[in-house]
């Protein structure tokens, strides 16, 4: 796994303008030197954020969305079309305002699908592995950018301190049950899947976020899960100042001032 690099942005506004431009710039990279590009979405204030200032570019049209396959690192265990699932958030924010191939967007399954969350967590991990190819070398694909908020508890995903899913090293998805924000139930990838990603973006801002941040950087996972949110090639901390506000000395970067 990478060691983490951190940005630090003026404020939580500039931040998901500068996020969603670094985000336009790897996908068109990523198209250009392989063809297609796997991007798995996060939810929040903050994640949604950025997909909105990626629609609200011109520069979004330098991607390639068609060859684009969109998966979501954590899902909330609602109804489909509920105004908190990520899902929805993240079509009324950009999905459906760009040109996507339908059978390449891949939404966990909703409460109302039939199926338990069980079931839809290891449905969502089939439809990984079916995605996966041998070269991955593993049950998901080498997703080329994975965005992740942080959580003032230092939660990621849908993975929390003191959860069962923590430990969880051989199944790529989870049910979480019991989740300290509502609703209680959820879907989540779990630390083998997020660690598959050749890169993995944190994404935080806020002085609510400046703890976590500090433990994510310094502590280990099972204190801290944001401390597992690690890519195999590249890992990055992406933050507002106020959330920047308690790391180590000398590990961030003003990206802007």
């Amino acid at each position: 796994m990478s060691g983490p690099n951190v940005l630090v942005h003026q404020n939580a506004d500039v931040l998901a303008e500068a996020v969603a431009a670094r985000l336009i710039t790897r996908l068109v990279d990523v198209h250009a030197a392989r063809g297609s590009a796997h991007l798995v979405l996060t939810g929040g204030t903050l994640g949604i954020a950025t997909l909105a200032a990626v629609a609200a570019t011109a520069a979004r049209d330098a991607i390639d969305w068609r060859n684009l396959d969109l998966w979501w690192g954590d899902e909330r265990f609602l109804p489909a079309g509920d105004p908190e699932r990520n899902e929805t958030q993240a079509r009324e924010a950009l999905l459906d305002q760009v040109d996507l191939t339908p059978s390449r967007i891949h939404p966990m399954a909703p409460s109302d699908s039939g199926q338990s969350a069980e079931e839809a967590a290891d449905s969502y991990a089939a439809e990984l592995a079916k995605a996966a190819y041998p070269e991955d070398h593993g049950p998901v694909p080498s997703f080329d950018i994975l965005l992740l908020g942080l959580g003032p508890d230092t939660h990621v995903a849908s993975l929390f301190p003191g959860h069962p899913a923590l430990y969880e090293e051989e199944r790529s998805v989870v049910a979480v049950h019991h989740s300290p924000k509502p609703p209680p139930t959820r879907i989540s990838l779990t630390f083998p899947a997020i660690q598959a990603a050749r890169e993995v973006w944190v994404v935080a801002a806020g002085a609510e976020k400046a703890r976590a941040v500090h433990l994510a950087l310094t502590a280990g996972r099972l204190q801290a899960p944001g401390a597992g949110a690690r890519g195999r090639q590249r890992t990055l901390f992406l933050l507002d100042r106020t959330a920047a506000a308690e790391i180590p000395a000398g590990l961030g970067r003003i990206a802007s001032p």
